[in-house]
């Protein structure tokens, strides 16, 4: 019996998926060495706890995610809420939750819970998608978001609402709505700016002119921007960017690790990593596309593209053209919420693929 659970365990799920995730957590422990040495070691128990995690995710058939969605949606919203009630305030924002044995973030349920919740959804309706449907989803979408937003955490804010919307776009929402939405979207930008927290408007005052306040709120663009230039083609070293090594560069192990790996790999380091992104982000599209039912192309379509996002979000904060939301580099920046987040979205895809076969009711 225990033999029979071991090989279900170690059986290979889908090599090409695997073999890319493991080549991103080399070099992250690669840049890690040179940025923030001394968690090198804690960063290693969290690869191991979130490689876990996706092994025994990736047995779990799509059929029974299906029977999960609603009751993890359910959970991660009283949460939410139960946040805004009694979490910890840190730093200005409300976002723990103290069980007292241990604290917890809920909002990161929501980049797993949201497009599982959806998808299960339009699963439910997929005979006939009217209008009615997509608006459904939408205010589904926009209240665990709001509740984010509030607390405030505007980064996983933009990553649950991307999540959410990758999957009522892939369920077939006409391009008609969506530029109503667009257009809807820059005409309430007024309105959006002045619900907007004070420090949520001075980012992007300092997107646009970080050298206003250079000493101040524009130091972080001014200096992960002077490393990621100064790297040059073939980067100055490994451990020896002056930036990084100096301590110029904030967060340097978390949000802004990109700015180390550019000032010391150069070039030729964003290259690789981008080539790696690009193979993983399209494995995932792949087997999207392959997948038997409506809830598996969603989910899996969903989950690849959140893993664009990640990167696009974190690369444009780090190199000055998107404000700073505190978004980590997907599989490479520090911290072990976020990677057992993303090892679950490649537990997911690797269920999805390896029982592509099953018919599914």
């Amino acid at each position: 019996m225990l033999r029979n659970l071991w090989q279900r365990l170690t059986a290979p799920i889908d090599p090409p998926l695997m073999m890319l995730a493991s080549l991103l957590l080399v070099y992250a422990l690669l840049v890690l060495a040179s940025a923030s040495p001394e968690r090198l070691g804690s960063q290693m128990i969290n690869m191991c706890v979130a490689l876990l995690v996706m092994r025994v995710v990736a047995q779990v058939p799509p059929q029974k995610m299906m029977h999960f969605a609603l009751p993890v949606f359910i959970m991660g919203v009283m949460l939410l809420v139960a946040v805004a009630l009694f979490g910890d305030i840190s730093k200005g924002a409300r976002r723990w939750l103290n069980l007292g044995f241990m604290r917890i973030q809920p909002s990161e349920i929501m980049k797993i819970a949201m497009p599982l919740m959806l998808a299960w959804y339009f699963q439910k309706h997929e005979t006939y998608l009217r209008l009615r449907e997509y608006a459904m989803a939408t205010l589904i979408l926009l209240l665990p978001v709001a509740l984010i937003a509030k607390q405030p955490d505007l980064g996983t804010a933009i990553l649950v609402m991307a999540a959410g919307f990758f999957v009522i776009f892939f369920a077939g929402l006409s391009w008609k709505v969506i530029v109503a939405l667009v257009v809807a979207a820059v005409a309430s930008a007024p309105l959006a700016w002045a619900m907007l927290r004070d420090y949520q408007r001075s980012r992007i005052l300092t997107l646009i002119d970080p050298e206003s306040d250079p000493l101040g709120k524009g130091f972080h663009i001014i200096q992960s921007t002077i490393a990621i230039g100064s790297g040059g083609i073939i980067g100055k070293g490994w451990g020896q960017g002056t930036q990084a090594q100096l301590e110029f560069i904030p967060e340097r192990h978390t949000d802004f690790v990109f700015a180390v790996l550019s000032e010391e790999l150069g070039l030729i380091g964003i290259t690789v990593l981008l080539v790696l992104y690009a193979l993983l982000i399209g494995r995932g599209l792949m087997i999207a596309a392959n997948a038997p039912t409506l809830f598996t192309r969603l989910l899996a379509g969903s989950i690849t593209l959140i893993f664009f996002t990640y990167a696009f979000v974190n690369m444009g904060m780090v190199s000055g053209i998107l404000p700073v939301v505190g978004v980590p580099l997907p599989f490479i920046s520090y911290g072990g919420t976020s990677l057992v987040t993303l090892f679950l979205g490649i537990g997911i895809l690797m269920s999805i693929h390896k029982h592509r076969m099953l018919v599914q009711k």
